[in-house]
């Protein structure tokens, strides 16, 4: 006679309402997306090597950002200021490396970048300000940081090294935004899964207090994950740069919103302690690949607004199930 709690199958009553929707659902969603348009939009170029090319190369910096936002929200912290730092990075860059050559235009770059994770990083590990308010305040002021720096003007990016580099440029007929993406998602896998480092981070996420006795420096790992978001949004300002030969302060504008859904949709829970750098980039190619299918189908960047927002509601609906398990 089986026992009350097991299944004929062997398994544990109730195994299958166990199993871990939000580990899946973004892979699910991918294809019954790319079914959608792939048979909607067939006679529309949606499925022609170059449009799916795009889509890659275009949400490539947005799965950098994300990247970076997977380590932030799995130690349970937030930053809503990539997107400025994006603005700021590319600018920096873009001036630096017209005046003064693509080592020093890098370097501006990326040093923003850093610094302004430094920043978040101090005020949320060591003055102990919430994340939300803190990246919510750096937000406006890197904001306004951006716009006054050039004077609203879009600064060109002459050096074709740089531009081949970070962005239009190919190496053994691959991309390089498609080098850039898998060399981010592998080095970050590894990281996150593989290092004392990501294992610190998800603990601290999925309980501070027990971290922090366990001998875990809670406050040094909130400074890190927040200066490498910072260094990782200062990189997708280069490759913004790079890909479209100009910096101009509205780059990074409106990617806070995708960046946070392609994390949260790719598995990332949204308290914190658990989370995916490869679910984080199929979430982004997903986002991107729902932008593009919504331009092809005629839809206002307004329509396109309220279905990003929509993905997010159903996504941290799913996240909050999941933590609460």
């Amino acid at each position: 006679m089986p026992l009350a709690n097991t299944s004929v199958t062997g398994q544990p009553a109730g195994f299958a309402s166990r199993i871990n929707l939000q580990q899946y659902v973004v892979y699910l969603g991918f294809v019954a997306i790319f079914l959608f348009f792939a048979v909607v939009l067939r006679d529309s170029g949606f499925l022609t090597v170059r449009n799916l090319s795009n889509i890659v190369l275009q949400t490539t910096p947005a799965t950098i950002m994300a990247i970076g936002l997977v380590f932030v929200m799995s130690a349970g912290e937030i930053d809503l200021s990539i997107g400025s730092t994006v603005a700021v990075a590319a600018l920096a860059a873009a001036v630096t490396v017209n005046e003064y050559g693509i080592f020093a235009g890098v370097l501006a770059g990326l040093g923003s970048g850093l610094l302004i994770g430094l920043l978040n990083g101090a005020l949320v590990a060591y003055v102990r300000l919430p994340s939300f308010l803190v990246t919510l305040a750096t937000m406006g002021l890197f904001a306004g940081v951006a716009r006054s720096m050039t004077n609203l003007r879009s600064i060109p990016v002459t050096d074709s090294t740089f531009t081949g580099f970070f962005g239009s440029g190919a190496f053994l007929g691959i991309p390089s935004l498609i080098w850039w993406t898998a060399i981010a998602v592998a080095v970050g896998h590894i990281i996150y899964r593989e290092t004392r480092f990501g294992a610190h981070v998800l603990a601290i996420g999925d309980n501070n207090r027990a971290a922090s006795v366990s001998g875990i420096s809670v406050p040094r790992i909130r400074l890190a994950v927040l200066t490498l978001s910072g260094c990782l949004a200062g990189l997708a300002g280069l490759l913004y740069a790079g890909r479209l030969q100009a910096a101009k302060y509205t780059l990074g504008e409106t990617d806070l919103m995708t960046v946070i859904a392609a994390v949260i949709v790719g598995g990332t829970l949204l308290n914190g302690g658990k989370g995916s750098i490869v679910g984080a980039l199929v979430g982004s190619l997903m986002m991107g690949m729902l932008n593009n299918g919504l331009i092809l189908m005629g839809l206002s960047v307004s329509d396109q607004m309220i279905v990003r927002g929509l993905i997010i509601l159903a996504a941290v609906a799913v996240s909050l199930r999941e933590k609460s398990r």
